[in-house]
């Protein structure tokens, strides 16, 4: 085995030690092990050195002990990835580390497995926002923003719906109680189905003055930047805020309408424009707004854009051109004059509000075609008993539907009217923990009483608990009819079927909802507002820019996903997804249009893997500056899974240099020179230095940009000439904490290649927290190992890894 890589020998070693994973009490064992430690490790970590904070030698190897898990299972992941002991230290022999590491590996498992067999690995969770918000959709047919209301799900291990990181409060129930109210707002309704209307609109602002007579002149005094055709086209020259939303119309009624924008280019010199839409509230005391999206236009000759989308009460749309720059053309005389590019808008046709079914799904579902004012005590258990089941993800004792039933009784009794009291108690079944809480149950516990299974060292999941964990992990949502069926026949633990029912879910709509919530938590896709780049030294950043940025990297993880592709394609792949936005980001060019597409790469272009896409380099990275420090950080939680300890509380925080005065190396070297820093930054900072190639928006860069010192440099950006400075070279290159160096991004990522295994198991683990809502313990992560080794190692593809963490032990109990 000595003549394998050692990155392979690795696998092959931990694999063996997981297959052999049984409890050895015998005094010799332990005996050795503990020689290994005081013949390797105690030098660095005993009385006179305590490297990293860690001490050994006063420690009795006792694994099994709560106090001391953590400590021996770091030990075991450093000395397993031959970190420890260091190169540059005596090493020990491969039977010493194979009898140190099966010995150690032994007992945390069999600790692990103990401690699971009391209440189970995952605490009881609670429905996140995006859960709830999802769960009141499937259940009522209810599209409110329920969201909204519900404040902000704290994080645990990256995500948030990990259980103990779900608290209740006071508070938060009184929130609960407020989105039910708006939730059953929009099921129970009264009267007649709102009649889908038509409009047929120009985009006449209200502060342009129509003439009086044909030959009159347009008012253009409050509104920068339009012109006026006879036929009342408009044309829009500037792309900035302004009163130009289309006031004639205001939704009558919340819901869906559908529109047809008629618009072309003008005065383009034959090229085609770009302008973006949005809807919402505009109202200054509700503003809500969103994004419906970026649309092209052919220069003069008109095209009609369509597109359905959801509006509150009194919601408008708002075009705004793209790229046209800011100008100051406000007089008659000026605007006449203005020879520039412009988005020109015919009409606006409207149609809605768009109701498949009246009364609402919801309505329906609940109470049939009863007329609320009719209702009485006997249709009010009808449809409690009828909603209990899939509000409760599982079947319903009848003693349980009782409370509720009573309590819409109590009401009515009390001289309420029945749409109160029916309010009542529906309110109260989608406040109930049996609703808010996903209680994952074994066949023991079961309110069915299920059959319990064969006995094991884990307690299994209810076939309902396993369908509610399958469902919230691929859709976020409760299970669908199919798989309530499937776990009402007790048949969801078949390897066979679970296969088949991922299969399915995958394949579904709704399964974009896990690439867009894992994703965005994983690869921290959310926080790509949080930083603003500063437009001095990045002018040419905007909305679109961004969401083609996020759009990228979700599509390209749903095209490994789709297609089952090495979950290596996440370090190093020979294509991505792009529209014309981003890809003109990148230098690449024959990408035309806003709509995204499969683009190989050439390894000039200097993209492939997540590693090399504008939205990870972007949330890696302030609005000024990048820090290696942060993006290898970043790559060490999220790509290697060996994330450092934070930094000492008296180590300050590095400022970033703009004015250029500085090279980045500079700026870190102080923290590499304290010794009780130099271990993590040393394990960091290569990793960083390979991105610095690419700057804060994921452009690419031969040298950074500054304030200060440097050459003069301008772009031209919405037909302004910015201004920056070109400071000093990057330097990209960096050597490994295991001494292997590298010039490139490239070199590196072919060096991160041999790390496959590593990468699949990091993946594997985010995949386990986000699936279970807990943190993998020893044995799960063990388990995983001879997952990936048996599935192919550095092969394994993503689509498999998602059906081997579905068929492991650590989904399918508790």
């Amino acid at each position: 085995m000595s003549n394998l890589p050692p990155s392979l020998r690795n696998v092959l070693l931990i694999s063996a030690l997981a297959l052999s994973a049984r409890l050895d009490a015998s005094a010799a064992r332990v005996d050795s092990a503990k020689r290994f430690l005081e013949k390797h490790c105690i030098a660095c970590h005993g009385e006179d050195e305590q490297k990293g904070g860690l001490r050994l030698d006063t420690i009795p190897f006792e694994p099994a002990k709560l106090e001391n898990t953590q400590m021996w299972e770091q030990v075991f992941q450093r000395v397993a990835d031959l970190e420890m002991p260091p190169k540059k230290k005596a090493r020990p022999s491969e039977a010493e580390q194979h009898d140190f590491l099966k010995t150690l590996n032994d007992r945390l498992v069999a600790a692990d497995l103990k401690r699971q067999t009391g209440e189970g690995r995952v605490v009881l969770r609670r429905l996140n926002r995006n859960e709830y918000q999802n769960t009141l959709f499937e259940l009522l047919g209810v599209e409110t923003d329920l969201k909204s209301l519900l404040p902000e799900d704290a994080q645990s291990l990256g995500f948030d719906n990990v259980g103990e990181a779900l608290n209740v409060s006071a508070i938060l129930m009184e929130r609960y109680v407020e989105a039910a109210d708006a939730a059953l707002d929009a099921v129970l309704v009264k009267g007649k189905r709102p009649e889908c209307q038509k409009w047929h609109l120009s985009m006449m602002p209200n502060n342009i003055r129509k003439p009086e007579t044909n030959s009159g002149k347009w008012d253009y005094r409050l509104a920068s930047g339009v012109r006026v055709l006879p036929d009342e086209t408009f044309i829009f020259f500037n792309s900035m805020f302004q009163p130009m939303r289309l006031e004639k119309f205001q939704a009558p009624v919340a819901g869906h309408y559908k529109f047809r924008v008629s618009a072309y280019a003008a005065q383009s010199a034959g090229h085609k424009l770009s302008f973006a839409l949005y809807a919402g509230s505009f109202d200054p005391k509700s503003l809500n707004t969103h994004l419906v999206g970026h649309f092209d236009v052919p220069p003069e000759e008109p095209t009609v854009i369509e597109f359905t989308d959801p509006l509150p009460l009194r919601g408008s749309i708002r075009p705004l051109p793209y790229r046209l720059g800011q100008h100051s053309i406000n007089t008659p005389e000026l605007v006449e004059a203005y020879q520039g590019p412009g988005i020109a808008i015919q009409w606006v046709e409207i149609e809605g509000p768009l109701i498949e079914e009246w009364p609402p799904r919801g309505y329906q579902r609940l109470l049939g075609d009863l007329e609320l004012e009719k209702g009485q005590l006997e249709d009010a258990e009808k449809a409690l008993r009828r909603i209990l089941p899939a509000a409760f993800r599982r079947p319903v004792e009848d003693d349980e539907a009782q409370p509720f039933i009573d309590l819409v009784s109590a009401e009515l009794k009390a001289g309420k009217k029945f749409e109160d009291a029916f309010r009542g108690g529906i309110k109260a079944v989608l406040c109930s923990p049996d609703f808010l809480f996903l209680k994952e149950v074994s066949p023991s516990e079961n309110p069915l009483k299920q059959k319990k299974r064969a006995s094991s060292t884990r307690l299994p999941l209810a076939d309902f608990a396993l369908a509610s964990r399958l469902s919230y992990f691929l859709w976020s949502s409760p299970p669908d009819d199919t798989l309530f069926e499937i776990a009402k026949r007790g048949t969801l633990r078949d390897g066979a079927t679970l296969h088949s029912q991922v299969e399915r879910m995958l394949s579904d709509a709704k399964a974009q909802r896990f690439v867009s919530n894992f994703t965005g938590q994983w690869l921290g896709l959310r926080n790509i507002e949080l930083t603003t780049p500063d437009k001095k030294l990045y002018p040419e950043y905007d909305d679109a820019l961004q969401e083609a940025m996020l759009k990228e990297t979700q599509l390209f993880f749903a095209e490994v996903l789709h297609n089952d592709l090495p979950v290596t394609h996440f370090i190093d792949s020979d294509f991505t997804m792009l529209n014309e936005r981003i890809a003109k980001h990148y230098g690449i060019s024959g990408v035309d249009g806003q709509n995204f597409r499969k683009v190989s790469l050439d390894p000039a272009f200097h993209r492939g893997g997540l590693l090399g896409q504008a939205a990870i380099l972007k949330v890696t990275a302030n609005g000024t500056n990048t820090s290696p420090i942060i993006r290898g950080n970043w790559v060490l939680k999220n790509i290697l899974g060996k994330p450092v300890n934070p930094p000492p509380p008296n180590i300050p925080a590095i400022e970033p240099d703009i004015r250029g005065a500085k090279s980045i190396r500079e700026q870190i070297a102080k923290h590499r020179e304290l010794a009780s820093c130099a271990g993590c930054h040393d394990r960091m900072d290569p990793l960083g230095l390979a991105l610095e190639n690419y700057d804060v928006i994921g452009g690419w860069r031969e040298a950074y940009r500054s304030t200060g010192e440097g050459k003069n440099a301008t772009t031209e950006v919405e037909g302004r000439r910015v201004q920056y400075k070109i400071g000093l070279p990057v330097d990209a290159s960096g050597v490994l904490q295991d001494g292997r160096s590298f010039q490139t991004l490239a070199e590196l990522k072919s060096l991160l290649f041999s790390e496959g295994s590593q990468v699949a198991q990091c993946l594997g683990e985010k995949l386990l927290v986000y699936s279970t809502g807990g943190p993998p313990g020893f044995a799960d992560k063990m388990e995983l190992r001879e997952i990936i080794h048996r599935a192919g190692g550095s092969g394994l593809g993503l689509r498999r890894l998602i059906h081997e963490i579905v068929q492991s032990q650590a989904f399918l109990n508790k």
